[in-house]
């Protein structure tokens, strides 16, 4: 069965045709959240963003390798006592300058993803430039210095150099290997055809280093690869949420406009719904009463009592509607002032009497005496009390007992408790009982059925007095409906003051 998109105005409450946008986000959102569970990112998709790392760190790195040169020349002319070596610090500042005027450049100009592969190889080209002056450093030789001490000097600086390299360029992959496969390389053809010992160590012990350093810089650029690929992945889960909220949230602000619309519709309604109700129960009375004159047929007279029981039913139905709009939005003001709980409870029990003795229903009291009057509002009290008797009398068998009690909370409070020995309701429908409209199994195969809001309308005058409503029942055992007044709402007797003799002045003397 196809689902065709609403066009009417009632689409503003529930659009049913978005529905296919919550799924896609919810979809989205869990597979973003799989991901970030499992850990799983791919080595590939950032090379820009390792790209730019890396140019970062050239940049704020840039000072760092000429102190190192200048230094490896220093102590290279202080113990050779010729200055060759500075050809060689000079030639390698150059290669870093390189290294340094692209970083530059590329910082300035905007890396597309097309661009990255030709700035990757500048970069590499850069080191390649860098490892060949690290490869006539290797090949130099200091006939005055001796070959272990030089050879000693060599290989400390070339040592220092991998390090320094492989923490400066571990984020440009393969970075370190292009650097320093020239150094290797020339150690290496040094060695075989010198012969020399030292040589032969030294390129051994830069070759072990330079794998070992090779595979940790690896492990680096991935772990960074990872890190750049959760994050990614964390802010798309955080966007989606950020949709799936903003979505939620205007669905939620539209359910809320479209709700008040319709309690403050029905709480301005009272004046048109009430006036014409009045005029048919007016009439239809005067008419079943045969005020103006006898009914010759008596089935009109029937007409004109079932008439006036309908309006009669009709307006109890819209003030309950009312009275719950007028709560939902907003303007239900409480008019305070301070009432007896029990001289209400008296009142509406003397009001549901006869009700009660039509159908042989005894109702009990039992009031603590001595209780002080509460501050609530008179009206709004007694209709809690008028709807919870009215639903004890009306689903309570022949015969049957109702209970009202009056007393004192633990907490200090005051309680109306109103229990009877009626069929009772299933515990699972007591939420729906509560809820507006509700009706349990038992109201509905009952021959007077209500409209479903007087235990909303007390939960929610309840509330606006922040008092508590509770709701005890089983089946076949009665139901016990407990409204809580909390203990501010309790008026405390202040006893009077005793007269206390005044004190007589005392003389002033003045020296």
């Amino acid at each position: 069965m196809s689902i065709v998109a609403s066009t009417s105005t009632d689409k503003i409450i529930v659009d049913k045709s978005r529905s296919h946008r919550n799924k896609a986000v919810s979809k989205t959102v869990r597979a973003t959240r799989e991901r970030l569970q499992t850990g799983s990112s791919a080595p590939t998709g950032f090379e820009r963003e390792m790209l730019l790392l890396h140019i970062h760190s050239v940049l704020h790195g840039a000072i760092a390798l000429p102190f190192l040169v200048a230094l490896i020349a220093a102590t290279g002319v202080y113990l050779s006592g010729e200055p060759d070596i500075l050809a060689w610090a000079l030639a390698t500042l150059s290669a870093h300058a390189v290294i340094v005027f692209l970083a530059r450049k590329a910082k300035r100009e905007d890396i597309g993803a097309d661009k990255v592969a030709v700035w990757r190889r500048r970069f590499l080209i850069g080191q390649v430039l860098m490892g060949l002056c690290w490869a006539i450093f290797a090949t130099q030789d200091c006939d005055a210095c001796g070959d272990i001490r030089f050879g000693f000097f060599e290989g400390t600086v070339l040592l220092v150099a991998l390090a320094a390299t492989a923490m400066g360029t571990f984020l440009l992959r393969n970075a370190l290997l292009y650097t320093f496969l020239p150094v290797v390389a020339a150690l290496a053809f040094s060695s075989a055809t010198t012969g020399d010992p030292v040589h032969i160590g030294l390129t051994a012990i830069l070759s072990l280093s330079l794998v070992f350093l090779v595979f940790m810089t690896g492990r680096m650029n991935r772990a960074n690869v990872h890190i750049l690929s959760v994050q990614s992945e964390k802010d798309d889960l955080i966007a989606e949420l950020e949709v799936a909220k903003s979505m939620s949230d205007e669905a939620r602000r539209r359910a809320e406009e479209a709700n008040l619309a319709k309690s403050r519709f029905l709480a301005s309604m009272s004046h048109e719904l009430r006036t014409p109700l009045n005029a048919i129960l007016g009439f239809s009375e005067v008419m079943s009463t045969e005020v103006l004159g006898p009914l010759s047929n008596p089935t009109y007279k029937e007409y004109t009592s079932d008439i006036h029981r309908s309006g009669e039913h009709l307006l109890n139905l819209i003030n309950e509607i009312l009275d719950l709009s007028r709560i939902e939005a907003g303007k239900y003001d409480l008019n305070e002032e301070a009432v007896n709980l029990i001289e209400i409870a008296e009142d509406c029990i003397g009001m549901v009497q006869l009700r009660a003795r039509s159908k042989n229903i005894t109702i009990g009291e039992q009031f603590e005496q001595g209780m002080p009057a509460v501050w609530v509002d008179e009206k709004a009290i007694r209709q809690v009390t008028l709807n919870l008797l009215s639903n004890a009398v009306k689903f309570t068998p022949s015969g049957g007992e109702v209970t009202v009690k009056v007393g004192w909370t633990a907490g200090g409070g005051q309680y109306l408790s109103i229990k009877d020995n009626g069929p009772g309701i299933p515990e699972e429908e007591i939420p729906i009982v509560l809820s507006a409209f509700g009706q349990g199994s038992i109201a509905i195969k009952s021959a007077e059925q209500g409209t479903g809001l007087g235990l909303p309308i007390v939960q929610a005058i309840l509330a606006k007095h922040n008092g508590q409503f509770i709701l005890r029942s089983k089946l076949r055992e009665g139901t016990e409906a407990i409204a809580i007044l909390p203990p501010r709402r309790v008026l405390e007797s202040v006893p009077p003051v005793e007269d206390v003799r005044a004190l007589e002045p005392r003389r002033k003397s003045f020296a």
